[in-house]
């Protein structure tokens, strides 16, 4: 029979071991995508080197770059992926391994039904700048085409950029090449193609970032993707993911025409040089 003490050393104990056993919870982003699926993917990699457990959970809705941006600053989600810029860099931590080894930063359009033939004539970075490029207003993309002469409409959210397409707003959306057959799939009633001679190519790195005081969930991440890189779960996670092996199949990227653009928006910390953390198309065998 347990005493008054016995018992509160035991529930003592029982509370703790609870504690001890109770699994991290890592809010994030509404999945509603494959390539939102493939971040999350990516971040629960790196935390599978990590002896604690964890929960994912998602929020109901979407929320927008803007939104998602000042939800990680209020401590409201945990973690946000994004393309970076040295303002992002400067608010927030970042996890300075490129999600997409850098194919987030290679664009190919996508252009209205027809228009095919309007493009065939573009043969320089000037002939491209007479066409309207579309674009999110708070990406990092926006600025680096303005910086490089291309001409760029904006909007703060992401689904207006169809309408706005179709609508002839502007004249092409430049989307990372695993991104535009997906989307097509997902607006069926809107009549576009993929363009089929042009890239633009820019040093582009999605990180994940967590807020300013999430130190420890920085290094955790930080150091699981190191070891997935090292021992090669990331590269076999990225190369045999649907979404990146059908859109490097279907994009052709190797008979492109490519536009490189410089990033001003890159830090001094950007691992350019570390050469297992980038796509390299010069390198890249379909």
């Amino acid at each position: 029979m347990l005493t008054v003490k016995s018992s509160s050393l035991f529930i003592i104990c029982l509370v703790c071991t609870i504690s001890l056993n109770a699994a991290e919870l890592i809010r994030h982003n509404k999945i509603d995508s494959a390539k939102e699926a493939y971040q999350l993917g990516i971040l629960k990699l790196a935390l599978s080197y990590d002896q604690s457990d964890y929960e994912f959970e998602e929020r109901d809705t979407y929320l927008t770059q803007t939104k998602l941006l000042n939800d990680l600053d209020t401590d409201n989600i945990d973690v946000a992926w994004v393309g970076t810029s040295k303002a992002y860099e400067d608010r927030f931590l970042p996890v300075r391994i490129p999600l997409f080894k850098g194919l987030l930063g290679h664009r190919i359009f996508l252009i209205r039904d027809g228009e095919q033939p309007r493009y065939n004539q573009i043969k320089t970075l000037d002939d491209l700048s007479h066409f309207k490029a579309g674009q999110g207003a708070s990406w990092s993309d926006a600025k680096i085409m303005k910086d490089a002469g291309l001409s760029v409409v904006t909007t703060a959210k992401y689904q207006n950029l169809f309408y706005m397409l179709d609508g002839e707003r502007f004249d092409y959306f430049p989307r990372s090449v695993y991104s535009p057959w997906a989307e097509m799939a997902k607006h069926p009633d809107l009549k576009f193609n993929v363009e089929e001679n042009l890239m633009i190519v820019y040093p582009l790195p999605a990180y994940i970032f967590v807020n300013k005081n999430n130190i420890e969930l920085s290094r955790r991440i930080t150091e699981g993707l190191f070891q997935a890189i090292e021992d090669g779960s990331f590269d076999q996670y990225f190369y045999n993911h649907d979404m990146i092996k059908q859109g490097l199949e279907q994009s052709d990227i190797k008979q492109r025409k490519i536009f490189k653009l410089t990033n001003p928006e890159l830090t001094d910390d950007t691992p350019l040089d570390d050469a297992r953390l980038w796509f390299d198309v010069d390198k890249f065998e379909t």
